[in-house]
């Protein structure tokens, strides 16, 4: 129960324009995250079906669409959600922020890691799309519609194409 209380207390504190905890549990974050702990532990436990399924359903109700093999550390937070794409081989550090539109996706099908790792205290505005086995190191602020295709040096402020 304590988890869940300090949870709402960082949803609450990273939004302003929610009024009450009451506004918490409807909120699509919550509902998305709800249902990837769920579907992270049937993944981890190889009941891939139902894990993609729970998925599924977060992204038909929340438009975020987490994989459940992404690996997501404490103090996580997207925020207006909707276009949110996490693919599987994901990694994300403890203190993240995502905006809405965000894709942490691949650039190739194969099955090794192929998806971005963001370490901590990494903050993803609007629309940036982050592709490939990179690494956004900690501290770093991605901008608005940027596109990024290699690593990033810690304590960086990005913007536009960086390759």
């Amino acid at each position: 129960m304590n988890k869940i209380k300090k949870y709402f207390k960082l949803i609450k504190a990273k939004d302003p324009a929610l009024h009450s905890y009451f506004e918490v549990l409807i909120y699509p974050f919550t509902i998305a995250i709800f249902y990837y702990k769920i579907a992270h532990f049937l993944y981890l436990h190889k009941f891939y079906f139902l894990a993609r399924y729970l998925s599924e359903k977060a992204k038909t109700k929340t438009g975020i669409e987490i994989h459940p093999g992404a690996v997501i550390g404490k103090n996580f937070f997207i925020d207006h959600g909707s276009g949110v794409v996490i693919g599987e081989t994901t990694i994300i550090g403890n203190n993240v922020m995502l905006y809405h539109n965000v894709t942490l996706g691949s650039t190739t099908y194969t099955k090794e890691k192929r998806h971005p790792t963001i370490e901590d205290n990494v903050t993803i505005g609007t629309g940036a799309t982050i592709l490939g086995n990179i690494t956004i190191k900690a501290n770093s602020k991605i901008g608005a519609k940027s596109l990024v295709l290699k690593d990033v040096p810690p304590n960086s402020t990005i913007t536009g194409l960086y390759k």
